[in-house]
């Protein structure tokens, strides 16, 4: 009887460890490969015939032409065409004849650069070695000379047509953009809108979003209640008033807080209120730290010191959330003094307090 491997049994069986196999060895020599070189180069209808190179420069500036009309349809498009609330054929209008005011003004450009570049501009290939910029003279010399090579190639400066249609419609492109955006911003001077909210002497504070009203035993020490103002429903715009009236409530111990003069009665028993909309860009302020009375935007971490009257002690905002005045009524209802006293949200308006 033997073994799989043919040995007789009890027999010591040699075994031999693979042996190593090579994988070659890589041999670079400078005359391995010849250079190919470049394919002769194929002259293009406009090199061989000044009619053909006329006729491609108009090409071209009717494109860029069409993008200036474009532009100038996308302003007259958003003007003549505005959207209707509840109106959806007026949306679709607006949005079709913006869209293809949008897309005529951007694709004229396009399809006029690149039909500028390959039937028009320099069309030979061309290699440059890589090397070390040092900023020497030579180097700004020949920068230079490299940036005049291009523009004789380009035509830039010697083909007037071309270039006063591109400069146009660059110039004209962002216009119904800037039309648009500037349409985003309110009728009404920004500091006014952002400097009075909802909230008034005697308004209750009421929970969000249900709308029930705050008793001041309801707070008790580390919670955190999301408020709005009880007549928040009354509004005609109720989302934008709440954008700007929306707060934070909290308990503490009221030898923890350091109250300036003048703000003495703004808390009731250290139950205190402060605007929940960030003063860097607006984003809510709603992760409250129980143990060190920090608020902390979680968009740009911001933090606020509740015990310091909400005063900035990390991140990009620059000044404190301002804050509510707060006492109760007879029924025990925690109701705001009067509003707030300085613009919510960020910084960046230009505001005259």
């Amino acid at each position: 009887m033997t073994g799989t491997d043919g040995a007789e049994p009890g027999t010591a069986v040699e075994t031999h460890a693979p042996k190593p196999v090579s994988v070659g060895v890589a041999v670079i020599s400078d005359d391995a490969v010849e250079n190919p070189g470049f394919p002769p180069y194929r002259p293009r209808v406009s090199d061989l015939d000044p009619a053909k190179e006329r006729q491609n420069e108009r090409r071209i500036f009717w494109l860029f032409l069409a993008s200036m009309v474009g532009s100038v349809l996308a302003v007259v498009a958003y003007i003549v065409f505005p959207i209707h609330e509840g109106d959806m054929g007026s949306v679709r209008l607006n949005n079709l004849f913006l869209g293809l005011g949008f897309a005529l003004g951007l694709l004229g450009i396009g399809f006029g650069a690149v039909h500028w570049a390959k039937s028009l501009m320099h069309g030979h290939e061309e290699v440059e070695q890589r090397h070390l910029t040092r900023g020497k003279p030579e180097t700004v010399a020949r920068a230079g000379e490299i940036f005049t090579i291009a523009n004789e190639e380009s035509g830039f400066t010697r083909r007037k047509l071309i270039r006063n249609s591109l400069i146009g419609a660059l110039a004209l492109a962002p216009l119904s953009a800037l039309v648009i955006f500037r349409d985003f911003a309110p009728a009404d001077n920004p500091v006014t809108l952002l400097k009075h909210t909802l909230w008034e002497e005697g308004v209750r504070l009421a929970r969000d979003p249900s709308g029930a009203p705050i008793k001041a035993s309801d707070v008790t020490l580390g919670s955190v209640f999301h408020v709005i103002p009880e007549n928040l429903h009354e509004s005609s715009h109720p989302l934008e008033e709440k954008a700007k009236a929306a707060v934070l409530l909290m308990r503490l111990l009221p030898e923890d807080l350091n109250v300036s003069e003048g703000r003495e009665d703004w808390n009731f028993r250290g139950i205190v209120a402060y605007s929940k909309i960030c003063t860097h860009v607006g984003c809510p302020v709603a992760l409250y730290e129980q143990q060190t009375h920090h608020l902390l935007c979680p968009c740009h971490q911001s933090q606020f010191d509740i015990t310091r009257e909400a005063a900035v002690i990390f991140g990009p905002a620059k000044r404190p959330l301002p804050q509510l005045p707060i006492t109760v009524d007879e029924e025990g209802y925690l109701v705001a003094r009067s509003d707030f006293h300085e613009p919510v949200g960020p910084s960046f308006w230009e505001r005259s307090l």
